[in-house]
């Protein structure tokens, strides 16, 4: 078993595309609209499946904004330099919606230093320093 792709529900797939290209560096891999079912899916990442997990940005034909609830916690993305990736997003984070909600320091009772980074519909992406793949 491996992890495919997590899915997040967007009230603005263009606006949600740009902000993971633009801001968090991924490609957009495919789309796929189904208008008889009223969605479309929008697969973005750093490399496609079966080497790299996916993330699917669902929109909900007429839904603009969903509840976050209490469960959801956070995608995680490795980075090599923490304090230049954040000032290097901050900008184009506001532009697109999003902001950085954490700024770098070390994670509460350890070592490993991260941050976060909301995207426009308030899901939150933690940084972490020192685990992205080259």
């Amino acid at each position: 078993m491996r992890l495919l792709h997590t899915m997040l529900r967007v009230g603005n797939l263009q606006r949600s595309i740009d902000f993971y290209t633009q801001v968090l560096g991924m490609k957009l891999l495919r789309t796929t609209d189904r208008p008889e079912q009223q969605y479309t899916l929008a697969f973005l990442g750093y490399g496609s499946n079966p080497e790299h997990a996916e993330l699917e940005l669902t929109y909900n034909y007429g839904v603009e904004k969903y509840d976050m609830g209490t469960a959801y916690g956070h995608i995680a993305i490795g980075v090599d330099d923490i304090q230049a990736t954040c000032e290097g997003l901050r900008a184009k984070a506001q532009q697109l919606g999003g902001a950085i909600t954490r700024e770098p320091g070390p994670v509460k009772g350890g070592n490993t230093v991260i941050a976060f980074i909301t995207d426009p519909d308030g899901y939150k992406v933690e940084l972490i320093q020192g685990r992205s793949v080259d």
